[in-house]
């Protein structure tokens, strides 16, 4: 089965939540998805070009006093259908490329203190993203009511596995530089 360019979902995920401009999109992926996906304007822009000649998407030219004219992108229902179809689709196995298990699997001539120092870094990074998850936690916790509570499960899961992802992390990093610290002695 041919991968699908999963932009046009996270897009239609997010005109699904609110209208806006190209920036708006790129900002409320930014302080909303970015810990597990990640979009960039040169993506964003021409899949938004693409939905609106599919008709999943609508586009407004909204003028501003004293700006440039901007347009504001809104979900249709072709669009929501589609959202909906694809997030009843089974998810396709992940074959990530991970630069972090790349080099760790060549790195047998690196020295062994030098290994431990990128998975004492690797550790500190995990938990600062412990830290960063409660606090999102406890933002969406705060203002649960003004989320729709079925949103407030379903990010609150998301922050969980981000959580659980970052213990598995500090879990493997102490796990390891444990064994490299058995090798140099």
């Amino acid at each position: 089965m041919a991968k699908k360019n999963k932009t046009k979902y996270a897009l239609l995920g997010v005109l699904n939540t609110m209208s806006g401009s190209g920036y708006d999109i790129k900002k409320f992926c930014d302080s909303s998805i970015s810990y597990f996906w990640n979009e960039n304007y040169g993506h964003i822009y021409p899949v938004l070009q693409k939905m609106e000649e599919e008709e999943l998407i609508t586009k407004q030219v909204e003028q501003t006093e004293g700006r440039p004219s901007k347009n504001v992108y809104s979900i249709t229902e072709k669009g929501r259908a589609e959202l909906e179809n694809w997030l009843l689709m089974p998810v396709e196995p992940e074959h990530g490329r991970s630069e972090l298990l790349l080099k760790i699997f060549w790195s047998k001539n690196v020295p062994v203190e030098v290994l431990i120092e990128k998975f004492l870094q690797i550790k500190e990074v995990s938990e600062e993203m412990l830290v960063q998850y409660a606090q999102i936690e406890k933002a969406l916790k705060a203002h649960k009511d003004e989320i729709d509570k079925m949103n407030l499960v379903l990010w609150i899961s998301t922050v969980n596995y981000g959580k659980h992802d970052s213990e598995a992390k500090i879990k493997w990093c102490e796990e390891t530089i444990k064994s490299l610290e058995e090798i140099e002695a």
